[in-house]
């Protein structure tokens, strides 16, 4: 069964289900995995635990929770997961990380989030403290090399627009970083706002306004979940962009520097099984990301008139024609 196919298959469940019939032998370990969408980059953990001796139905039970592109629903989901109650939550991005932050300060919390120590996340990557530990996934830092490969892509290339969401305390870390990037590359940057659905459209006008050369959206968990529209929008604008998020661009989005996040969820594993052997998540130094990805979307760039660079494409992971 392909990645994608076996998150599918988790649609909007609530729970990962025992296997029928299956005897539980032991302890059985509850995770809770709190994530704005059912991504095949989740099944990255199921398949770092199978690899550590962890099986479902017969030591093993992940309960998970979607928030669905909506970052205020991940409050109520960390509560969910504690009533049941969990032996530790993994949750993926900074609302996230918050949500259980503030619903526990005695279950394990794997986080995976672009600037922990930024967001206020911990107190230092070394020793994060408390009931935290994870992954920095440096993708606020990313913002200045996703400008860089737009710099590769465009010829007159001198004002771009940032997209972005001030209610994720992420996003301020990340334009702060978009900003040096601009800066390095002598590229004059506006920001614009868009935290709603209602709000987005009306926006998007002062993207057009700003009459920029490029677009970059910030990673977010409703930019995400707008990923059609936002791409609709740039396409009907004429507006080459770039994401954090491999989903943008099969959404149909230009391009995407991303961070391998099922590599993330993999190596979370050893983390919960060191938690699991009695380990304090505090003293477990979060660890940074290592494999990213470029991901084009050459229809869509037909479509914006745009010539890819072969050097551009050599160094493509993903391209989709």
């Amino acid at each position: 069964m392909q990645r994608r196919e076996f998150i599918t298959l988790l649609g909007g469940a609530a729970a990962w289900p025992l296997a029928a019939g299956a005897q539980q032998i032991g302890r059985v370990w509850r995770i809770g995995v709190l994530v704005a969408e059912p991504w095949s980059e989740v099944e990255g953990l199921h398949d770092g635990l199978r690899e550590l001796g962890y099986r479902e139905g017969e030591n093993l039970l992940l309960e998970y929770r979607f928030a669905n592109g909506d970052a205020g629903r991940f409050p109520g989901l960390a509560a969910e997961l504690i009533r049941l109650p969990v032996d530790v939550i993994v949750a993926w991005g900074t609302p996230a990380t918050l949500a259980a932050i503030k619903a526990t300060s005695s279950i394990p919390i794997i986080m995976s989030a672009g600037d922990p120590v930024g967001a206020g996340l911990v107190a230092s990557l070394t020793r994060p403290g408390a009931n935290v530990t994870g992954f920095s996934s440096q993708t606020a830092g990313g913002e200045e090399k996703r400008l860089e490969l737009l710099k590769m892509l465009l010829l007159n290339f001198s004002r771009v627009v940032v997209l972005s969401n001030s209610t994720n305390p992420y996003s301020v870390v990340a334009v702060q970083s978009a900003r040096r990037g601009a800066a390095a590359l002598n590229i004059a940057l506006d920001v614009v706002d868009a935290s709603s659905v209602g709000n987005l459209d009306t926006e998007f006008r002062g993207v057009i306004r700003k009459r920029a050369d490029a677009a970059l959206v910030i990673a977010d968990p409703f930019l995400a979940a707008q990923r059609a529209l936002i791409a609709e929008l740039m396409l009907e604008h004429r507006l080459p962009s770039i994401y954090a998020y491999h989903e943008h661009v099969v959404a149909g989005g230009l391009m995407a520097y991303m961070t391998a996040y099922y590599d993330i969820f993999r190596r979370e594993a050893a983390l919960i099984d060191k938690i699991f052997k009695g380990a304090k998540p505090g003293d477990l130094p979060v660890e940074p990301a290592t494999k990213f990805e470029l991901a084009i979307n050459l229809k869509t760039a037909k479509a914006l008139g745009l010539n890819v660079p072969l050097s551009l494409l050599e160094r493509a992971d993903r391209v989709i024609e």
